[in-house]
């Protein structure tokens, strides 16, 4: 008997004789020629390697509509939907009232366009019969104010009331649809924002605080608190944060707080899917801020998660291909592993200064940028504009009257090319000689005290990343904890908290034969956001044979020179003193403002096996490519891939048996690539070619045997 194909089997049998008994037909079928003890396993549908998709509402559209819309989304070679994440008032009308037939019957319609399904729980946007009935639910905000009805995250996210109606709508999701076939995955929420400062929420504070200090003693002498008599008596007396003019050690303990309690919120809500649903669908919340929020730590935040993912933005303006990729590959960091797209702008968004559209192809080369740093799957928000609410004017690929918009076809391209890529793409994942480090600890210390208005910390990161990607080079972005002995160069540009614990991390790494770079400002806090008395670099200090003697905010060019080249720094410059016979400076300042005069800006030592440096300014961009060329030659990194184009983005991704090359030319001029071997052009039909054509936003996704 040849094999059945289940679901073949079953629409050609439902077009026959009926929905009811052609499943019995199926089951009887299925028990001939499946294998004994086979039948009672929940295997789920078979799912591509790459998806494409979209947010889809049906709540807000007449259920007659549906099946054309879906038609269209079949038609545009989408095969997943987002559906439900802001329905809590259709689910449940009024309170106990659930209503999810609409639910189930728009899934399976979805499933007859082969299209699968990620449920959204509805918990960012509460009903009004809710927050009305029962107000304690709403959030307070800084200036004391409870918000009110009418948009989003209007919620208190401590409340235990609210946690406890959010269980409830949760759990009738997960009993109805946790063991639905087409039902692949969950979205918990969405995009975590806004915290509350209720006086329930401060008592939470209180009892954390308890919890992590021991003692008030403790915690008065780890924030130093007989500075300006902030000296406190009891727990009670410490206050939520307000501004920014508070102690630095409250600021950071408030950020973990807020970090614990969206995981706690959050596992509500994942402990009990778990409980009800098939482990094949997975949990995952999508973060926003355009991948660089900082309002929670996201690495505690996806431990709990199946999965991460992210909401892809360019709001004003065009790509910004470094910046873009380099948030893909954090998102990446958060699980160290592949992670989804859950929104992106389908040409334009409307909450930017100015709504700028994308240019022609832009839409499709993001897409396939995603996929190049390791995304499984790209969704965009949204598939329909809406008639009303605050988002009407926002990009979409289908317009209120139903009918495509100019970006459909754009998109139903991609989805063409995705198919078509799927089974190359398949098994296949990002992988790096080189890992840039990244805390949130760190990123709030500089934030709370930036001494100068103008570092930023992402431009920062992206001075050390942007070199590294014009050589080809393939990047991680990880925490500072993370395993890092898989790396051959880790860069920690400013790594401002460093503990005890996190210096013996990173000097074993060093000792067994790791070259690490840090950047300026690294290592002037400890744990409790407190001065390390050794001065930067901390317990780093030590290994590092130097130290920082003073830091300058900068206002003007300060001239650096040395054996790697001559250039500038701006912004931020430090001091550096030399203590150990092994040290060598690699770059020094010039005349400058007389404290830095002649002074080293860049040592480096030999520790072990490995080597560990320090740069102590931040650097023009032409002399920061030679930091980073000297950086990864010493480290013995090579790039993966000959010279391109101007313009091209080369992005790798290995599997077990091959490797596969997605180059982007982001350039408005046509681009010409010479491949290092023949390669398949998976996109053109598999054959093997030596040279590819790039227009203006063109991909092309190339195969080759695992090396």
């Amino acid at each position: 008997m040849k094999k059945l194909d289940a679901k073949r089997f079953l629409r050609a049998a439902q077009r026959r004789i009926g929905t009811g008994r052609a499943a019995l037909c199926l089951v009887l079928a299925l028990a001939l020629v499946a294998p004994a003890g086979t039948l009672g396993q929940s295997a789920g549908p078979k799912i591509p390697a790459l998806l494409l998709g979209a947010s889809w509402y049906p709540e807000q559209w007449p259920e007659s509509r549906w099946n054309k819309d879906l038609q269209l989304m079949e038609d545009a070679h989408l095969d997943v939907v987002r559906v439900g994440e802001f329905a809590w008032s259709t689910e449940e009308p009024a309170e106990g009232v659930y209503k999810l037939g609409w639910l189930a019957r728009a899934i399976h319609l979805a499933q007859e366009h082969h299209i699968f399904v990620v449920l959204g729980t509805p918990t960012d946007a509460p009903p009004v019969w809710l927050t009305d009935k029962y107000p304690e639910t709403l959030r307070v905000k800084r200036d004391g104010r409870r918000a009110q009805h009418g948009a989003r995250r209007q919620f208190n996210y401590a409340d235990p009331l609210y946690r406890t109606f959010c269980a409830q709508i949760v759990t009738q999701l997960a009993q109805r649809f946790g063991h639905n076939p087409d039902v692949i995955g969950w979205q918990i929420d969405n995009e975590y924002t806004d915290e509350s400062f209720d006086a329930g929420t401060r008592r939470q504070f209180d009892n954390w605080l308890k919890a992590h200090f021991g003692t008030i003693a403790a915690l008065n002498r780890d924030w130093t608190t007989a500075y300006w008599s902030e000296t406190y008596d009891h727990w009670s007396e410490i206050p939520l944060p307000m501004s920014a003019d508070e102690n630095p050690g409250l600021l950071l303990a408030y950020k973990q707080f807020v970090t614990d309690t969206w995981r706690s919120y959050q596992g509500v809500q994942t402990d009990i899917i778990r409980k009800y649903a098939d482990p094949r669908q997975f949990i995952t919340t999508n973060f926003g801020g355009l991948g660089w929020s900082d309002h929670f730590d996201h690495y505690v935040i996806a431990r709990d998660l199946s999965l991460a993912s992210w909401d892809d933005y360019v709001g004003e303006g065009q790509l910004h291909v470094a910046r873009n990729g380099a948030m893909n590959d954090l998102v990446r960091g958060f699980k160290r592993a592949n992670f989804w797209v859950m929104e992106t702008q389908p040409g334009a968004v409307d909450w930017a200064p100015v709504n700028t559209t994308l240019d022609r192809g832009e839409t499709r080369a993001i897409a396939w940028q995603d996929v190049g740093h390791g995304a499984d799957a790209v969704l965009y928000w949204q598939w329909r504009s809406a008639l009303n609410g605050q988002e009407q004017y926002h990009g979409s690929l289908v317009g209120p009257d139903g009918e495509p918009l100019p970006i459909y076809k754009e998109i139903s391209g991609t989805g063409r090319q995705f198919q078509r890529a799927a089974a190359a793409v398949a098994g296949t994942t990002p992988v790096a000689q080189v890992a840039i480090l990244d805390s949130y600890d760190s990123r709030w210390a500089i934030d709370f005290q930036r001494f100068n208005r103008n570092y930023h910390q992402l431009s920062v990161l992206l001075d050390y990343y942007r070199p590294l990607r014009h050589e080809r080079l393939t990047v991680d972005i990880v925490n500072a904890s993370a395993p890092l002995d898989k790396y051959k160069l880790v860069l920690a540009p400013d790594l401002n908290v460093i503990s005890p614990h996190l210096a013996a991390h990173l000097l074993a790494y060093v000792e067994q034969g790791g070259d690490l770079l840090l950047g300026p400002r690294s290592g002037m806090k400890n744990q409790y956001d407190g001065l390390n008395v050794q001065r930067q670099p901390g317990p780093l200090a030590g290994p590092l044979g130097g130290r920082v003697v003073e830091y300058y905010a900068l206002d003007t060019t300060v001239p650096v020179s040395g054996e790697l080249g001559a250039g500038t720094a701006t912004l931020w410059a430090e001091r550096l003193s030399v203590r150990a016979k092994n040290d060598k400076v690699l770059l020094r300042y010039g005349k400058a403002n007389g404290w830095l005069d002649g002074h080293p800006a860049m040592i480096t030592r030999s520790v072990g096996k490995g080597r560990i440096s320090y740069l102590g300014a931040v650097l023009d961009p032409a002399l920061m490519t030679r930091v980073m060329a000297w950086a990864a030659s010493d480290a013995h990194v090579r790039p993966e891939f000959p010279p391109v184009p101007k313009g091209v983005e080369v992005c790798r991704r290995v599997g077990a048996d091959h490797t596969i090359f997605i180059l982007i030319n982001h350039g408005v001029e046509p681009a010409n690539v010479t491949l290092p071997e023949p390669m398949k052009n998976v996109l053109k039909g598999d054959a093997r070619v030596a040279q590819v054509r790039l227009p203006s936003q063109g991909v092309a996704v190339l195969e080759t045997p695992a090396h």
